[in-house]
């Protein structure tokens, strides 16, 4: 008998080429040992609320209020609900067809989309045009949509960081096109060199890749680094000359923890440039509500713009919108919340300042714990944490750790970061599922777990390590970088 279509030898060969390593080997493990009745602390993805984050009040409120619009007309709603809260909810309500039940335009509901522009307007300093935003089911459904768009087959490339967020590896592999690393420089804080650039499209072009698009992230995940205002510039000029569209991932920009680069968006300094780049670079920006301070990972909303992008591809961009129908409503206003807090004045403006900024104070804390703690280990270095929600550690294994890890017919790092998970109940990323540099080992952790229980956390893995490194070091030990 023939395979069927859904037997494995029949699949689409795009499909089974796609790797997704933060919900990878690691994590199928950690749920097994978490069903067997072993404490896991699930630091392999930047889920926020899973790792105890409180949601914000104000903007549960005005959802709470939208989803169940009979309270509005409950005479006692002002007594459990803010006046500021209940006005938002029936704003919101006002923008739809019919209620959070109802479908939206395919690039979201018009009102929202003006706040974005606004948001973005007040960001940046230039006007936005809400016909150019598109929301989407996060940012990732955003990047995917772009990416199937730019991509035409196998000769088509994508400059992709490289440490990068395996949603750019997958979603390349899937749509059939090919990703064209370019590597930022570990013992420069991540940076990133031009140089590089130019010779990763030189040999990509030897191998007869058309190099379309390059991707960055800022701040960058996995690897916490904030881009500055003179690197972006570089790039945006590189692009230029390259004739690339620039992807700006920029879900992290409420991610900030130092006071030396603040964030500034890609498309704050294409515009500041002035033409003709600032007319000839296409830029599209991706932003969420899955971070920051909010962390509402499992709302889905999310948004792009687009720069410099032509009509006429703007109306393919939204055809393949329409085949989805709506992004979800919900999503929508939280995304119409995130852009549009609050103010000075407003019945709920204390509580959200209050709660937004010990959220991201507390945050601030745990990248000093955790980059001291994994500094004070044996055999590992961590750069520290400048932005976005991880720490990207360097370890050092000893060639007799890499050894066994072979026999076990493991890479090394996946080697290193299982044994981690059975000691310690800590499930992370390997650095292999992101990328990095031939005979170098990472791990990925997020700074997410409560700010109470960090020292804890490295502590057990401080134990770990240093177990593990006198297990598989000789006695003259084992330099680190």
């Amino acid at each position: 008998m023939s395979p069927k279509a859904l037997d494995y030898d029949s699949l689409n060969e795009n499909v089974k080429k796609v790797q997704y390593a933060v919900r990878g080997e690691l994590y199928l493990r950690a749920s097994e040992l978490q069903k067997e009745g072993k404490k896991i602390i699930f630091t392999n993805v930047g889920n926020p609320h899973a790792l105890g984050q409180k949601p914000l009040t104000f903007p549960r409120q005005v959802v709470a209020l939208c989803q169940a619009p009979f309270l509005l007309d409950d005479p006692n709603v002002g007594l459990i609900f803010p006046a500021d809260a209940i006005a938002r909810a029936k704003h919101y309500l006002s923008l739809t067809s019919g209620g959070l039940g109802a479908y939206s335009d395919s690039r979201g509901l018009p009102g929202i989309r003006k706040e974005v522009a606004e948001f973005i307007e007040r960001r940046d300093g230039y006007p936005s045009d809400p016909e150019l935003i598109f929301l989407t089911d996060g940012a990732s459904k955003g990047v995917m949509q772009i990416l199937n768009t730019i991509i035409r087959g196998e000769g088509d490339g994508i400059l992709v960081p490289v440490p990068q967020y395996p949603l750019y590896s997958a979603t390349i592999s899937l749509f059939g096109g090919s990703l064209v690393p370019y590597y930022l420089e570990e013992t420069a804080n991540w940076g990133l060199d031009v140089n590089n650039l130019r010779q990763s499209v030189a040999e990509a072009r030897k191998r007869g890749i058309t190099v379309r698009a390059m991707v960055i992230i800022n701040p960058g995940n996995p690897t916490g680094q904030c881009l500055s205002e003179a690197n972006l510039k570089e790039i945006i000029r590189f692009c230029y000359l390259e004739n690339l569209v620039l992807l700006g991932d920029e879900v992290y920009q409420q991610n900030i923890y130092q006071d030396e680069r603040p964030f500034i968006s890609a498309r704050k300094v294409l515009l500041d440039m002035g033409p003709p780049i600032s007319k000839g670079v296409q830029l599209v920006s991706f932003h969420t509500v899955s971070k920051g301070y909010w962390g509402e990972c499992g709302q889905r909303g999310g948004y792009f713009e687009m720069t410099n992008i032509p009509p006429q591809t703007v109306d393919e961009i939204y055809k393949i919108a329409s085949i989805s129908l709506s992004p979800n409503v919900p999503g929508q206003i939280f995304l119409g919340l995130m852009v549009n807090p609050p103010k000075p004045g407003d019945i709920s403006y204390l509580k959200f300042v209050t709660e937004s900024k010990g959220i991201l104070e507390s945050l601030r804390r745990r990248a000093q714990i955790m980059t001291d703690g994994f500094n004070s280990c044996r055999n590992v270095v961590c750069n520290f944490t400048e932005g976005a929600m991880y720490s990207f550690p360097q370890i050092h294994l000893p060639p007799k750790a890499i050894e066994a890890a072979k026999k076990a017919r493991k890479v090394p790092d996946v080697f290193y970061c299982l044994k981690l998970l059975e000691a310690t109940g800590i499930s992370t990323v390997p650095g292999s599922g992101f990328g990095q540099k031939e005979g170098v080992f990472h791990l990925r952790t997020t700074i997410l777990p409560a700010e109470e229980d960090m020292p804890a956390i490295m502590d057990s893995f401080k134990k770990f390590n240093d177990e593990f490194m006198a297990q598989y070091e000789d006695n003259r030990g084992y330099s680190r970088m």
